[in-house]
């Protein structure tokens, strides 16, 4: 049986630039499991752009090489603002061949306690053991779909993470229940494929990002207060950005006003530059579903204002729901050793779970360190705080 210092579990921009991290400890063997980009290239839709500015799309190097930049000096792209998706496909791509030319596909099936601290097992059947484990695996397992469609066929009723491309939409009426980002961006893609889209959203209103007064506060008033009112990693409003950023700073305040100023950051929202794209789309505000069946080849449902709706497809952009305990590789009695509240695994530094040596990366860690965590700019921070307290007891 194989065995390692650490294993890293997923190649998404968190498990990528955890093994480069680690990997600059000197003497550590450290060992990367993951198809690179999958979740990104599998479930984002072609002609998705992302919402993140420049600086929030770059993923950590502990060698600043690389960057967007570098990615598109090296290989003649031009990444226009936003990022569109393939682009940034195509730089985690490139990072990994760059940082981490080992980098192992095969998928990981089972994690589980070993007296020499963890055994896996992968796809085909071969063992590892490891004194530690990092587990970058993304947010692909947390899918909600609220009960009421719970009996519907995938074909009538999925997830906006179900689809990389909507051209098999055109000439069908799809509905889409939401109010953020994949909601919309799924609306106007939708639209733009030749579907006749719908959206439905319990929220009065929408979140746009980028209105006059971001905009103001980033250009007009000059680089000095866009630096002090807005950290790089561009999560958070005015102010609330620089508190965001700092994760050690935020876990001093008390826990309600944590989850307070959790809830003010990363509440669903819609990038201004949709709102063009979604003229032609109806948007019906402050409703919701109340019942809904399969009728025949088509979906039915009733609003809570006694309308109905007869589709071809019914659209889920209603988000993700942390619980750890639905990570099917996570054997079920290590699954259920890790402190959890409200699905969250309870983390202390380094992102480390209760089970000494096990540390999650990624949005699971949003309870313990805010919501930098479910983007791509967190893998900064997470990454520094792993490589620090690792290489404390290597």
């Amino acid at each position: 049986m194989a065995s390692c210092d650490v294993v890293v579990l997923g190649a998404g921009p968190y498990g990528l630039a955890a093994g480069n991290h680690l990997r600059h400890i000197p003497g550590l063997d450290v060992r990367v499991f993951g198809e690179p980009m999958s979740f990104w290239a599998n479930t984002m839709p072609i002609g998705m752009f992302l919402r993140s500015n420049w600086t929030a799309t770059q993923i950590a190097d502990p060698d600043f090489r690389l960057t967007l930049e570098n990615y598109q000096a090296e290989n003649g792209n031009h990444l226009t603002t936003p990022v569109p998706i393939a682009r940034f496909i195509g730089y985690g791509q490139w990072y990994q061949r760059k940082a981490l030319p080992d980098l192992d596909r095969r998928k990981i099936t089972r994690i589980e306690c070993d007296p020499k601290g963890f055994r896996i097992t992968l796809e085909d059947g071969e063992q590892w053991t490891s004194r530690r484990i990092v587990v970058a695996a993304g947010i692909a397992a947390f899918v909600y779909r609220p009960p009421e469609f719970d009996s519907f066929p995938s074909c009538l009723a999925s997830h906006t993470s179900g689809h990389a491309n909507f051209k098999k939409f055109s000439g069908k009426s799809v509905l889409i229940i939401g109010g953020g980002q994949s909601a919309l961006e799924s609306a106007a893609l939708l639209n733009e494929n030749g579907a006749k889209a719908e959206v439905i959203s319990r929220a009065d209103h929408i979140h746009w990002l980028g209105g006059w007064t971001s905009t103001t506060l980033h250009h007009g008033l000059g680089k000095f207060t866009s630096r002090l009112l807005y950290a790089p990693t561009d999560v958070g409003p005015a102010g609330i950005s620089q508190l965001m950023a700092r994760p050690d700073l935020l876990k001093k305040l008390p826990r309600s006003l944590q989850d307070r100023l959790r809830k003010r950051s990363v509440r669903p929202a819609g990038a201004r530059w949709l709102v063009d794209r979604l003229r032609d789309v109806p948007i019906r505000l402050g409703r919701s579903v109340i019942s809904a069946a399969v009728k025949g080849d088509h979906a039915w449902v009733r609003l809570d204002n006694g309308t109905e709706r007869t589709v071809n497809h019914i659209l889920l952009g209603t988000g993700y729901r942390i619980d750890v305990t639905r990570y099917d590789f996570l054997a079920p009695e290590l699954a259920k050793s890790i402190r959890t509240f409200k699905g969250f695994p309870i983390l202390r530094e380094g992102l480390e779970t209760s089970v000494p040596g096990l540390h999650i990366l990624g949005a699971p860690g949003v309870w313990s360190f805010g919501p930098l965590m479910q983007f791509v700019s967190g893998t900064t921070y997470a990454c520094h705080s792993l490589q620090r307290v690792i290489a404390k007891k290597a």
